[in-house]
Protein backbone atom coordinates (compact mmCIF):
# COMPACT_ATOMS: atom_id res chain seq x y z
CA UNK A 1 0.00 0.00 0.00
CA UNK A 2 0.66 3.47 -0.32
CA UNK A 3 1.81 5.29 2.59
CA UNK A 4 -0.18 8.96 3.05
CA UNK A 5 3.01 10.37 5.00
CA UNK A 6 6.87 9.33 4.93
CA UNK A 7 9.02 10.82 7.43
CA UNK A 8 10.65 12.74 4.56
CA UNK A 9 6.95 14.02 3.86
CA UNK A 10 6.34 15.18 7.26
CA UNK A 11 9.54 17.11 7.29
CA UNK A 12 8.30 18.60 4.25
CA UNK A 13 5.12 19.41 4.81
CA UNK A 14 6.16 20.77 8.18
CA UNK A 15 8.76 23.12 6.51
CA UNK A 16 6.16 24.00 4.11
CA UNK A 17 3.95 24.99 6.73
CA UNK A 18 6.77 26.92 8.90
CA UNK A 19 6.99 29.21 5.38
CA UNK A 20 3.33 29.29 5.03
CA UNK A 21 2.76 30.52 8.43
CA UNK A 22 5.36 32.96 8.52
CA UNK A 23 4.18 34.80 5.09
CA UNK A 24 0.28 34.57 6.99
CA UNK A 25 1.83 36.87 9.26
CA UNK A 26 1.36 39.35 6.94
CA UNK A 27 -1.86 38.59 6.33
CA UNK A 28 -4.86 40.26 7.77
CA UNK A 29 -5.36 38.29 11.47
CA UNK A 30 -8.52 37.26 13.11
CA UNK A 31 -9.46 39.05 16.28
CA UNK A 32 -8.74 37.27 19.52
CA UNK A 33 -6.83 34.45 17.84
CA UNK A 34 -4.22 32.57 20.22
CA UNK A 35 -0.95 33.45 19.02
CA UNK A 36 0.01 29.79 17.92
CA UNK A 37 -2.65 30.01 14.92
CA UNK A 38 -2.86 30.83 11.58
CA UNK A 39 -4.99 32.46 8.68
CA UNK A 40 -4.21 31.75 5.23
CA UNK A 41 -6.55 32.88 2.34
CA UNK A 42 -7.47 29.97 -0.40
CA UNK A 43 -7.32 32.22 -3.88
CA UNK A 44 -10.09 33.17 -5.86
CA UNK A 45 -10.66 31.30 -9.52
CA UNK A 46 -10.62 33.21 -12.67
CA UNK A 47 -13.42 32.60 -14.96
CA UNK A 48 -13.24 33.55 -19.20
CA UNK A 49 -16.24 32.36 -21.33
CA UNK A 50 -15.82 30.52 -24.34
CA UNK A 51 -18.63 28.99 -26.39
CA UNK A 52 -22.26 29.21 -26.05
CA UNK A 53 -24.52 27.10 -24.75
CA UNK A 54 -27.88 26.23 -24.07
CA UNK A 55 -29.75 25.08 -21.27
CA UNK A 56 -32.81 23.09 -19.72
CA UNK A 57 -34.39 22.54 -16.94
CA UNK A 58 -36.26 19.26 -15.87
CA UNK A 59 -37.67 20.13 -12.53
CA UNK A 60 -38.32 23.17 -11.79
CA UNK A 61 -38.66 23.25 -8.08
CA UNK A 62 -36.89 24.65 -5.45
CA UNK A 63 -33.33 22.68 -6.19
CA UNK A 64 -33.98 22.90 -9.80
CA UNK A 65 -34.33 26.74 -9.95
CA UNK A 66 -31.18 27.44 -7.67
CA UNK A 67 -29.44 25.44 -10.12
CA UNK A 68 -30.59 27.28 -13.20
CA UNK A 69 -30.22 30.44 -11.53
CA UNK A 70 -26.78 29.66 -10.84
CA UNK A 71 -25.80 27.76 -14.04
CA UNK A 72 -26.48 31.40 -15.78
CA UNK A 73 -24.24 33.08 -14.41
CA UNK A 74 -21.19 31.74 -15.42
CA UNK A 75 -20.73 33.42 -18.46
CA UNK A 76 -22.30 32.12 -22.05
CA UNK A 77 -24.78 29.87 -20.77
CA UNK A 78 -28.32 30.48 -21.94
CA UNK A 79 -31.27 28.84 -20.28
CA UNK A 80 -34.23 27.97 -23.02
CA UNK A 81 -36.26 25.88 -21.98
CA UNK A 82 -37.90 23.98 -18.51
CA UNK A 83 -39.77 21.36 -17.75
CA UNK A 84 -42.33 20.47 -14.65
CA UNK A 85 -44.92 18.18 -13.58
CA UNK A 86 -46.50 21.55 -11.83
CA UNK A 87 -48.42 24.51 -14.18
CA UNK A 88 -47.83 26.86 -11.08
CA UNK A 89 -43.68 26.17 -11.61
CA UNK A 90 -44.03 26.95 -15.52
CA UNK A 91 -45.42 29.82 -15.02
CA UNK A 92 -43.06 30.78 -12.68
CA UNK A 93 -40.40 30.21 -14.73
CA UNK A 94 -41.46 32.10 -18.00
CA UNK A 95 -41.37 35.08 -15.58
CA UNK A 96 -38.75 34.44 -13.86
CA UNK A 97 -36.55 33.78 -17.06
CA UNK A 98 -38.64 35.62 -19.91
CA UNK A 99 -41.66 34.67 -21.90
CA UNK A 100 -40.10 32.93 -24.54
CA UNK A 101 -38.92 30.13 -23.30
CA UNK A 102 -40.43 26.88 -24.09
CA UNK A 103 -42.21 24.96 -21.24
CA UNK A 104 -43.75 21.66 -20.81
CA UNK A 105 -44.94 18.88 -18.37
CA UNK A 106 -42.71 15.64 -20.95
CA UNK A 107 -39.19 15.50 -20.12
CA UNK A 108 -39.08 14.23 -23.74
CA UNK A 109 -39.89 17.28 -25.34
CA UNK A 110 -36.93 18.41 -23.84
CA UNK A 111 -34.36 16.20 -24.73
CA UNK A 112 -35.45 15.91 -28.17
CA UNK A 113 -34.87 19.63 -28.97
CA UNK A 114 -32.15 19.74 -31.41
CA UNK A 115 -30.98 23.59 -29.84
CA UNK A 116 -30.79 21.90 -26.53
CA UNK A 117 -26.82 21.60 -25.51
CA UNK A 118 -27.54 19.96 -21.57
CA UNK A 119 -30.15 19.00 -18.86
CA UNK A 120 -30.18 19.90 -15.58
CA UNK A 121 -32.07 17.18 -13.83
CA UNK A 122 -33.76 18.88 -10.43
CA UNK A 123 -36.73 16.29 -10.40
CA UNK A 124 -37.69 13.90 -7.46
CA UNK A 125 -34.96 10.92 -7.07
CA UNK A 126 -37.28 8.28 -8.64
CA UNK A 127 -36.71 9.95 -11.66
CA UNK A 128 -33.09 10.70 -12.07
CA UNK A 129 -32.16 7.38 -13.56
CA UNK A 130 -34.98 7.20 -16.05
CA UNK A 131 -34.50 11.01 -17.25
CA UNK A 132 -30.65 10.98 -17.61
CA UNK A 133 -30.56 7.72 -19.17
CA UNK A 134 -32.91 8.72 -21.82
CA UNK A 135 -31.34 12.18 -22.07
CA UNK A 136 -27.64 10.94 -22.55
CA UNK A 137 -28.93 8.56 -25.06
CA UNK A 138 -30.45 11.66 -27.11
CA UNK A 139 -26.73 13.36 -26.59
CA UNK A 140 -27.37 15.54 -24.11
CA UNK A 141 -24.69 16.76 -21.33
CA UNK A 142 -26.65 15.98 -17.90
CA UNK A 143 -25.86 17.86 -14.42
CA UNK A 144 -28.39 15.55 -12.39
CA UNK A 145 -28.88 15.84 -8.82
CA UNK A 146 -28.19 14.20 -6.30
CA UNK A 147 -28.23 11.50 -5.21
CA UNK A 148 -27.45 10.20 -8.70
CA UNK A 149 -30.13 7.30 -8.16
CA UNK A 150 -33.02 6.52 -6.57
CA UNK A 151 -32.04 2.72 -5.75
CA UNK A 152 -28.33 1.38 -6.09
CA UNK A 153 -29.20 -1.06 -8.39
CA UNK A 154 -29.88 1.44 -10.71
CA UNK A 155 -26.64 3.27 -10.64
CA UNK A 156 -25.19 0.54 -13.47
CA UNK A 157 -27.16 1.70 -16.24
CA UNK A 158 -26.44 5.77 -15.42
CA UNK A 159 -22.73 4.52 -15.72
CA UNK A 160 -23.61 2.48 -19.06
CA UNK A 161 -25.04 5.50 -20.79
CA UNK A 162 -22.36 7.82 -19.79
CA UNK A 163 -19.24 5.15 -21.05
CA UNK A 164 -21.82 4.31 -24.43
CA UNK A 165 -22.47 8.11 -25.47
CA UNK A 166 -19.64 10.27 -24.79
CA UNK A 167 -21.27 12.87 -22.64
CA UNK A 168 -20.49 15.21 -20.06
CA UNK A 169 -22.08 13.33 -16.55
CA UNK A 170 -22.00 15.12 -13.93
CA UNK A 171 -23.95 14.69 -10.12
CA UNK A 172 -24.71 17.88 -8.13
CA UNK A 173 -22.72 17.73 -4.89
CA UNK A 174 -21.73 20.89 -5.13
CA UNK A 175 -19.52 21.12 -2.55
CA UNK A 176 -16.89 18.70 -4.67
CA UNK A 177 -15.84 21.56 -6.46
CA UNK A 178 -14.87 24.15 -3.81
CA UNK A 179 -12.08 25.37 -2.28
CA UNK A 180 -12.63 23.84 0.52
CA UNK A 181 -12.33 20.73 -0.84
CA UNK A 182 -9.46 20.98 -2.80
CA UNK A 183 -7.93 22.62 -0.02
CA UNK A 184 -8.39 19.32 2.23
CA UNK A 185 -7.34 17.11 -0.81
CA UNK A 186 -4.16 19.02 -0.98
CA UNK A 187 -3.18 18.96 2.22
CA UNK A 188 -3.75 15.17 3.02
CA UNK A 189 -1.17 14.12 0.30
CA UNK A 190 1.05 16.51 1.61
CA UNK A 191 0.98 14.22 5.09
CA UNK A 192 -0.45 17.74 6.73
CA UNK A 193 -2.34 15.13 9.19
CA UNK A 194 -0.73 11.85 9.21
CA UNK A 195 -1.96 8.74 8.38
CA UNK A 196 -5.59 9.34 8.39
CA UNK A 197 -7.69 6.48 10.90
CA UNK A 198 -11.39 8.24 11.21
CA UNK A 199 -13.54 10.89 9.76
CA UNK A 200 -17.00 11.98 10.67
CA UNK A 201 -19.54 14.61 9.67
CA UNK A 202 -22.60 16.05 10.44
CA UNK A 203 -25.36 17.85 9.19
CA UNK A 204 -27.82 20.04 11.33
CA UNK A 205 -31.06 21.49 10.55
CA UNK A 206 -33.56 23.14 12.86
CA UNK A 207 -36.70 24.74 10.72
CA UNK A 208 -39.50 23.08 8.87
CA UNK A 209 -38.02 24.24 5.70
CA UNK A 210 -35.04 22.29 7.05
CA UNK A 211 -36.92 19.12 7.08
CA UNK A 212 -39.06 19.53 4.07
CA UNK A 213 -41.77 21.08 4.83
CA UNK A 214 -41.99 22.35 1.74
CA UNK A 215 -45.32 25.06 1.23
CA UNK A 216 -48.27 23.75 -0.89
CA UNK A 217 -49.80 25.63 -3.13
CA UNK A 218 -53.04 26.90 -2.77
CA UNK A 219 -54.20 25.73 -6.62
CA UNK A 220 -52.51 22.29 -6.30
CA UNK A 221 -55.16 19.86 -7.57
CA UNK A 222 -55.16 17.07 -10.47
CA UNK A 223 -55.21 19.56 -12.93
CA UNK A 224 -52.28 21.46 -12.24
CA UNK A 225 -50.28 18.84 -11.66
CA UNK A 226 -49.49 15.55 -13.71
CA UNK A 227 -49.86 13.22 -10.72
CA UNK A 228 -49.65 9.77 -12.54
CA UNK A 229 -46.50 10.86 -14.26
CA UNK A 230 -45.07 12.26 -11.07
CA UNK A 231 -45.72 8.46 -9.58
CA UNK A 232 -44.07 7.10 -12.07
CA UNK A 233 -43.27 3.43 -11.48
CA UNK A 234 -44.54 3.35 -7.99
CA UNK A 235 -47.70 2.09 -6.82
CA UNK A 236 -50.56 4.13 -8.30
CA UNK A 237 -52.71 6.06 -5.44
CA UNK A 238 -55.09 9.14 -5.47
CA UNK A 239 -53.78 12.43 -5.44
CA UNK A 240 -51.78 13.70 -2.58
CA UNK A 241 -50.25 17.20 -2.97
CA UNK A 242 -48.04 16.12 0.24
CA UNK A 243 -46.62 13.57 -1.73
CA UNK A 244 -46.06 15.27 -4.79
CA UNK A 245 -44.72 18.62 -3.17
CA UNK A 246 -42.88 17.08 -0.04
CA UNK A 247 -41.70 14.00 -1.92
CA UNK A 248 -38.86 14.04 0.20
CA UNK A 249 -40.45 12.37 2.87
CA UNK A 250 -41.86 9.40 1.38
CA UNK A 251 -39.88 6.39 0.23
CA UNK A 252 -41.16 5.38 -3.19
CA UNK A 253 -39.94 8.99 -4.43
CA UNK A 254 -37.19 10.36 -1.85
CA UNK A 255 -33.72 8.58 -0.02
CA UNK A 256 -34.62 10.52 3.27
CA UNK A 257 -31.29 11.95 4.96
CA UNK A 258 -28.87 9.75 3.53
CA UNK A 259 -29.56 10.79 0.20
CA UNK A 260 -30.17 14.15 0.36
CA UNK A 261 -27.44 14.95 3.15
CA UNK A 262 -24.75 12.35 3.57
CA UNK A 263 -24.48 12.14 -0.05
CA UNK A 264 -22.39 15.72 0.00
CA UNK A 265 -20.14 14.04 2.67
CA UNK A 266 -20.12 10.84 0.53
CA UNK A 267 -18.40 13.01 -2.66
CA UNK A 268 -16.38 14.87 -0.37
CA UNK A 269 -14.86 12.27 1.50
CA UNK A 270 -14.00 10.28 -1.50
CA UNK A 271 -12.56 13.34 -3.78
CA UNK A 272 -10.35 14.55 -0.93
CA UNK A 273 -9.22 10.34 -0.68
CA UNK A 274 -9.53 8.93 -4.05
CA UNK A 275 -11.39 6.75 -2.10
CA UNK A 276 -14.04 4.24 -3.90
CA UNK A 277 -15.95 3.33 -0.83
CA UNK A 278 -16.81 1.56 2.39
CA UNK A 279 -17.62 -2.38 2.48
CA UNK A 280 -19.53 -2.12 5.69
CA UNK A 281 -22.59 0.21 6.15
CA UNK A 282 -24.36 -0.02 9.67
CA UNK A 283 -27.30 2.65 10.23
CA UNK A 284 -29.49 3.64 13.65
CA UNK A 285 -31.73 6.85 14.20
CA UNK A 286 -35.26 7.05 14.54
CA UNK A 287 -38.73 9.58 13.39
CA UNK A 288 -38.23 11.98 16.88
CA UNK A 289 -40.14 15.08 16.18
CA UNK A 290 -41.30 15.62 12.48
CA UNK A 291 -44.44 13.64 12.89
CA UNK A 292 -46.16 14.91 9.74
CA UNK A 293 -47.05 11.43 7.89
CA UNK A 294 -43.30 11.10 7.08
CA UNK A 295 -41.62 7.20 6.49
CA UNK A 296 -38.68 8.46 6.80
CA UNK A 297 -36.29 9.02 10.25
CA UNK A 298 -35.49 12.81 11.39
CA UNK A 299 -32.16 11.94 12.75
CA UNK A 300 -29.85 9.30 11.44
CA UNK A 301 -26.68 7.71 12.10
CA UNK A 302 -24.56 5.99 10.15
CA UNK A 303 -21.29 4.06 10.67
CA UNK A 304 -18.85 3.15 8.02
CA UNK A 305 -15.80 1.11 7.48
CA UNK A 306 -13.40 1.57 4.61
CA UNK A 307 -10.75 -0.77 3.58
CA UNK A 308 -6.97 -0.51 3.37
CA UNK A 309 -6.34 0.20 -0.58
CA UNK A 310 -3.50 1.94 -2.81
CA UNK A 311 -4.90 5.06 -2.43
CA UNK A 312 -5.63 5.25 1.85
CA UNK A 313 -5.11 3.27 4.92
CA UNK A 314 -7.97 1.60 6.50
CA UNK A 315 -10.03 3.69 8.33
CA UNK A 316 -13.45 4.68 10.06
CA UNK A 317 -16.12 7.02 9.31
CA UNK A 318 -19.66 7.85 11.01
CA UNK A 319 -22.23 9.99 9.77
CA UNK A 320 -25.31 12.17 11.51
CA UNK A 321 -28.03 13.94 9.89
CA UNK A 322 -30.60 15.65 12.93
CA UNK A 323 -33.37 18.03 11.80
CA UNK A 324 -34.21 18.54 15.52
CA UNK A 325 -30.60 20.05 16.72
CA UNK A 326 -31.72 23.32 18.92
CA UNK A 327 -27.97 24.69 18.31
CA UNK A 328 -27.22 25.94 15.00
CA UNK A 329 -27.82 24.92 11.14
CA UNK A 330 -24.20 23.78 10.49
CA UNK A 331 -21.99 21.13 8.65
CA UNK A 332 -18.57 20.02 8.41
CA UNK A 333 -16.43 16.69 7.21
CA UNK A 334 -13.48 16.15 9.95
CA UNK A 335 -10.61 13.80 9.20
CA UNK A 336 -8.86 12.59 11.90
CA UNK A 337 -4.47 11.14 11.39
CA UNK A 338 -2.24 10.54 13.85
CA UNK A 339 -0.42 13.37 14.07
CA UNK A 340 -3.37 16.06 13.41
CA UNK A 341 -6.87 16.54 12.12
CA UNK A 342 -8.40 18.83 9.54
CA UNK A 343 -12.37 20.67 9.79
CA UNK A 344 -13.27 20.51 5.87
CA UNK A 345 -15.70 22.85 4.83
CA UNK A 346 -16.63 24.22 1.33
CA UNK A 347 -15.14 27.68 1.94
CA UNK A 348 -12.62 27.09 4.99
CA UNK A 349 -10.31 24.18 5.92
CA UNK A 350 -9.36 23.85 10.09
CA UNK A 351 -5.96 22.41 10.12
CA UNK A 352 -5.01 21.68 13.43
CA UNK A 353 -1.55 19.69 13.51
CA UNK A 354 -0.83 17.93 17.49
CA UNK A 355 3.23 18.15 18.24
CA UNK A 356 3.70 16.02 21.53
CA UNK A 357 6.94 14.60 23.04
CA UNK A 358 7.38 11.64 25.05
CA UNK A 359 6.62 11.43 28.77
CA UNK A 360 8.81 10.75 31.56
CA UNK A 361 8.09 7.20 31.63
CA UNK A 362 8.87 6.52 28.65
CA UNK A 363 10.44 2.84 28.57
CA UNK A 364 12.71 3.79 25.84
CA UNK A 365 13.43 7.16 26.80
CA UNK A 366 14.44 5.71 30.62
CA UNK A 367 16.71 2.80 29.21
CA UNK A 368 19.14 5.33 27.12
CA UNK A 369 18.74 7.35 30.04
CA UNK A 370 20.08 4.76 32.24
CA UNK A 371 22.60 3.66 29.61
CA UNK A 372 24.29 7.02 29.81
CA UNK A 373 24.10 7.42 33.25
CA UNK A 374 22.45 10.97 33.03
CA UNK A 375 21.00 12.26 36.69
CA UNK A 376 18.18 14.34 34.56
CA UNK A 377 17.06 15.66 31.37
CA UNK A 378 15.63 18.40 29.94
CA UNK A 379 12.05 17.24 29.66
CA UNK A 380 9.91 18.83 26.76
CA UNK A 381 6.65 20.27 27.73
CA UNK A 382 3.80 19.39 25.97
CA UNK A 383 2.66 21.88 23.13
CA UNK A 384 -1.22 23.01 22.27
CA UNK A 385 -1.77 22.26 19.04
CA UNK A 386 -0.85 24.24 16.02
CA UNK A 387 -3.83 25.29 13.83
CA UNK A 388 -4.26 27.00 10.44
CA UNK A 389 -6.97 28.38 9.01
CA UNK A 390 -7.48 28.49 4.89
CA UNK A 391 -10.16 30.37 4.12
CA UNK A 392 -11.85 31.22 1.11
CA UNK A 393 -11.26 35.23 -0.19
CA UNK A 394 -13.69 37.84 -0.16
CA UNK A 395 -15.30 37.68 -3.40
CA UNK A 396 -15.13 33.82 -3.66
CA UNK A 397 -18.27 33.08 -5.87
CA UNK A 398 -18.67 29.98 -3.95
CA UNK A 399 -18.98 25.74 -4.38
CA UNK A 400 -22.32 26.32 -6.29
CA UNK A 401 -20.97 28.44 -8.84
CA UNK A 402 -17.74 26.52 -9.18
CA UNK A 403 -19.72 23.04 -9.73
CA UNK A 404 -21.42 24.37 -12.66
CA UNK A 405 -18.34 26.32 -14.27
CA UNK A 406 -16.19 23.02 -14.17
CA UNK A 407 -19.47 21.30 -15.73
CA UNK A 408 -19.80 23.55 -18.56
CA UNK A 409 -15.85 23.50 -19.18
CA UNK A 410 -16.07 19.93 -19.55
CA UNK A 411 -18.71 20.37 -21.73
CA UNK A 412 -16.45 22.89 -23.88
CA UNK A 413 -13.17 21.19 -23.75
CA UNK A 414 -14.45 17.67 -23.87
CA UNK A 415 -12.97 16.47 -20.55
CA UNK A 416 -14.74 13.90 -17.64
CA UNK A 417 -16.12 15.83 -14.85
CA UNK A 418 -14.32 14.43 -11.34
CA UNK A 419 -18.00 13.97 -10.26
CA UNK A 420 -19.04 11.60 -13.41
CA UNK A 421 -21.82 8.99 -13.00
CA UNK A 422 -18.90 6.37 -11.64
CA UNK A 423 -17.97 8.51 -9.03
CA UNK A 424 -21.35 8.91 -8.39
CA UNK A 425 -22.54 6.00 -7.91
CA UNK A 426 -19.63 5.60 -5.35
CA UNK A 427 -20.77 8.12 -3.20
CA UNK A 428 -24.55 7.84 -3.29
CA UNK A 429 -24.57 3.77 -2.83
CA UNK A 430 -23.56 3.85 0.66
CA UNK A 431 -26.13 6.48 1.47
CA UNK A 432 -28.84 4.48 -0.49
CA UNK A 433 -27.22 1.30 1.46
CA UNK A 434 -27.34 3.38 4.61
CA UNK A 435 -31.22 3.31 4.74
CA UNK A 436 -31.90 -0.21 3.62
CA UNK A 437 -29.53 -0.54 6.81
CA UNK A 438 -31.84 1.34 8.77
CA UNK A 439 -35.36 -0.17 7.37
CA UNK A 440 -34.08 -3.66 7.79
CA UNK A 441 -32.33 -3.29 10.93
CA UNK A 442 -29.45 -5.13 9.58
CA UNK A 443 -25.34 -4.29 8.44
CA UNK A 444 -25.09 -4.15 4.82
CA UNK A 445 -22.40 -4.99 2.55
CA UNK A 446 -21.20 -3.50 -0.72
CA UNK A 447 -18.05 -4.19 -2.79
CA UNK A 448 -17.28 -0.16 -4.64
CA UNK A 449 -14.72 -2.00 -7.15
CA UNK A 450 -17.08 -4.36 -8.46
CA UNK A 451 -20.20 -1.74 -7.50
CA UNK A 452 -22.26 -4.72 -6.19
CA UNK A 453 -23.91 -5.55 -2.90
CA UNK A 454 -22.02 -9.40 -2.03
CA UNK A 455 -24.22 -12.15 -1.94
Amino acid sequence: MKKNMTMSSRRIFIEKMTKGAAAAAFLPSVSGWAANNRMAFLPKRKYSANDHIQIALIGAGGMGTADANTAITVPGIKLIAACDLYDGRLADAKKHYGNDIFTTRDYREIINRKDVDAVIVATPDHWHKTISVDAMNKGKHVYCEKPMVHDVTEGAAVVAAQNANKVVFQVGSQGMSSLGNEKAKELLAAGAIGKLNYAEGFWARNSPFGAWQYDIPADASPKTVDWKTFLHNYSDRPFDPLRFFRWRCYRDYGTGVSGDLFVHLFSSLHYITNSMGPTKVMATGGLRYWKDGREVPDILLGMFDYPETAAHPAFNLSLRVNFVDGTADNTYLRMVGNEGSMIVEWDKVTLTTNKSYAPADDPLLKTKINAANISGYDRKKMLPPDTIVYKAEEGYKGAHFDHFYNFFQDIRNGTTSREDALFGYRAAAPALLCNDSYFKQTIMRWDPEKLSVPA
